[in-house]
């Protein structure tokens, strides 16, 4: 016949006293509290392992700090895993991991994995200003807190300052990014769900501006004005360039030499220096082939086409030519990225085909196969578009010193 335990009382356990070697007081139900010669008490729950059915004993805490009523209750839940088949000590000691797991998985730790891929996709100095502004926006507020423990309404209260700054694009694009870093946690199983999914729409979007941009019809104002403009020569022949290649400011900035294939009249321009990271070729027309003879006899040797004042080691500010314009009396009317609308506003104005000005424009096609079409077989109706374009800016001109004369300095029709 089994001996019926008594169960411990709270008395009992205070007044037990240790002994040479340590001991156990029975409460019954496989709970016990040992007591050790040093005089600590610790609660255990011994019971047979489902599989193996050999004993083993579950540490549940420490007394005084784990009462008598709190260790029956935690022995309680340690029988109910057992009548499930489940052992106590490995799901306890799973648990642990996970959350260990979840701990270690902060929003920084999670976004320094993230980055180190993002970044391979984007430029340096796209991946730089990234970094800093989730560092100064996000991070330095949540990033030790355990990634799936975030919710949209702390990200909310945390950006919602900002966009009383009026800064609304800044949060549209940390609302962006905190939407890639989660959905990267969830793909990589980190998380199950994307917490934050929706933040965006907790913020008012902001108002897209476009680049000032004269008409059309104002195109030889724009041309008489930089030609009796107090600016360097160089700094006409970028804007110039810039003009008739139809590309953006740090494309023309950064322009190289290497990059000017003469024989086949093209301007290769490498994946790295294009805003989407893809390669760009731009037809050079007589007119752009002109004005690199005159920058030639300007420059000299060296390895950029607009080499900076200081030193030709590097290139010029792509700012350069919208302080260019801005002293020539057009701030607020025309900057230098403007310049494309300026080209694409024409040039559709002329119905030319607008998938055709788009290549020209080195727009993305999200469609792959039409991309691969526009840089090859578009290449050639690109040379009509680029030479149709050289020559209205050359008509334009109005007899002003035009750089972009088949000769240099040549007075134009």
């Amino acid at each position: 016949m089994a001996i019926k335990t008594t169960p411990l009382t709270a008395t009992q356990i205070q007044q037990a006293k240790p002994k040479e070697k340590e001991y156990n007081l029975l409460d019954g139900n496989g709970l016990a509290l040992r007591i050790k010669p040093t005089g600590s008490k610790l609660w255990l729950f011994n019971y047979y392992r489902p599989i193996s059915r050999k004993r083993a004993n579950l540490s549940l805490g420490k007394y005084p700090a784990l009462t008598l009523a709190k260790a029956r209750a935690k022995a309680i839940e340690a029988r109910e895993l057992l009548a499930d088949g489940i052992d106590p000590k490995e799901y306890r000691d799973n648990t642990l991991a996970v959350q260990q797991v979840e701990l270690t998985n902060t929003l920084q730790a999670v976004f320094d994995d993230w980055f180190t891929v993002k970044k391979s996709s984007i430029k340096d100095l796209t991946a730089t200003k990234l970094k800093q502004r989730l560092d100064k926006y996000i991070l330095s507020h949540l990033g030790k807190f355990p990634i799936n423990e975030i919710t949209a309404p702390q990200a909310i209260k945390i950006l919602q300052p900002v966009a009383n700054l009026g800064k609304l694009e800044t949060v549209g694009r940390v609302c962006r990014n905190l939407n890639e870093i989660m959905t990267f946690a969830v793909n990589t199983g980190i998380i199950e769900h994307n917490r934050l999914a929706g933040i965006g729409k907790a913020f008012a979007t902001a108002k897209v501006t476009n680049q000032p941009s004269l008409k059309p019809e104002e195109l030889p104002e724009l041309l008489n004005a930089l030609n009796y403009a107090s600016i360097k020569l160089i700094t006409r022949c970028l804007i110039e360039w810039q003009l008739h290649t139809m590309t953006r400011p740090s494309e023309t900035a950064g322009a190289r030499w290497d990059e000017i294939d003469r024989q086949q009249q093209l301007w290769n321009i490498p994946a790295e220096r294009m805003k989407k990271g893809r390669p760009h070729t731009v037809p050079l027309t007589s007119q752009t082939l002109a004005l690199l003879e005159t920058i030639d006899s300007i420059t000299g040797e060296c390895e950029y086409i607009f080499p900076a004042d200081k030193t030709n080691k590097k290139h010029i500010n792509k700012q350069t030519a919208n302080k260019a314009l801005e002293r020539m009396g057009f701030k607020g009317r025309q900057t230098s990225h403007g310049l494309r609308a300026l080209a694409s506003t024409t040039l559709n104005e002329q119905s030319f085909d607008v998938d055709v000005i788009e290549a020209a424009l080195s727009h993305v096609d999200k469609d792959k196969v039409r991309s691969a079409y526009n840089r090859t077989d578009y290449l050639e109706r690109r040379k009509v578009v680029m030479s149709w374009w050289s020559e209205h800016i050359e008509k334009a001109s109005k007899g002003s010193n035009s750089i972009t004369g088949l000769k240099a300095l040549k007075i134009a029709n």
